[in-house]
This record gives structure tokens, C-alpha cells and sequence, in this order.
């Protein structure tokens, strides 16, 4: 039976030569972004918010999927609307990046697709910006909610006290 440990002595007796080395490190060589993305896709996936859908178009690259948000209430009910996320290789210590890819009138996203969304930001002067503890997960929860009954709420609540 293989285990990892007598893999890595094995592997650890090829680097001897020179070619046999730069091999095993290539194989065994995988990014910081890639171990965490691993974990937080197998979380994101179990606790999906029953609106949304998540579509890898390369399961190889989990840095880079679609995310689909059909919300259920509010002035968006019925809508359907696509996300594109970026995962970036300096991740968790910066933010993904997301555009929105349906063209839409909302308060927080622009014309070109670009999201406010203090969660996104990498540095927000409220202090719920970016931080290393945070998870793909908030992030599509994050989307989520910015279709929800509660947000419009949010939104007729801030318009009636500044717009005046």
C-alpha cells in the first residue's frame, strides 16, 4: 500500500538527479490560492443559497466559474443574472474579482458590471472590507443578498434619510 509517507521518501531518493527532481517539484508544487480554493469550493457548494448556482466551465481551474443568482422575491424575482468570479493568485489576502455579466438597473452595479460591495473591496474606510478570514462562500452570499427583499429595504431606508 501506497501512503503518503513512503511517497514522499521515494520521492525525496529520486532528487538525486537533476531531472527527476525539477519533476517531483513540478508535480508536487501547488499554490497557497489552489489548496484553499480546494477546501472552500467543497464548503461553498454544501451551503449554496437555494438561488444560486455555481458552473465551472474548466473543473480544473477553480479560480475562474460563473456563479447564477435567480432570486425568489422583490423587484428581481424571476430575473436571472450572472456573475463572473476571478480568483486571484495573491488570494485570501486580496479580494476575488466579480463583474456582473446581465446587463441591469441596480443601485449597486454598474453599467460595465462592476459590484459595490464593501465585502469585495481590499481596503473599505467602514472596516467590512476584505479581510483573510473571509471565504468564497461570503462572497456568493454577498451577491445573493443584494437581491433580496432585505437589501431593497436597506436601500428606501438610506434613500429616505439622505435624499432630501
Amino acid at each position: 500500500m501506497l501512503t503518503l509517507a513512503s511517497k514522499l521518501k521515494r520521492d525525496d531518493g529520486l532528487k538525486g538527479s537533476r531531472a527527476s527532481a525539477t519533476a517531483s517539484d513540478s508535480t508536487r508544487r501547488v499554490s497557497v490560492r489552489d489548496r484553499l480554493l480546494v477546501k472552500e469550493v467543497a464548503e461553498l457548494e454544501a451551503n449554496l443559497p437555494c438561488t444560486c448556482k455555481v458552473y465551472f466551465p474548466d473543473p480544473n481551474k477553480l479560480h475562474c466559474f460563473q456563479l447564477t443568482v435567480t432570486p425568489d422575491e422583490g423587484y428581481y424575482q424571476g430575473g436571472k443574472f450572472q456573475f463572473e468570479t476571478e480568483v486571484p493568485d495573491a488570494y485570501n489576502m486580496v479580494p476575488p474579482k466579480v463583474r456582473c455579466l446581465t446587463r441591469i438597473w441596480h443601485p449597486n452595479i454598474t453599467e460595465t458590471g462592476e459590484i459595490c460591495l464593501s465585502l469585495l473591496r481590499e481596503h473599505s474606510i467602514d472596516g467590512t472590507g476584505w479581510a483573510p478570514t473571509r471565504t468564497l462562500k461570503d462572497v456568493v452570499w454577498g451577491l445573493n443578498s443584494l437581491f433580496t427583499e432585505d437589501f431593497r429595504n436597506k436601500v428606501e431606508d438610506y434613500i429616505k434619510r439622505y435624499a432630501r
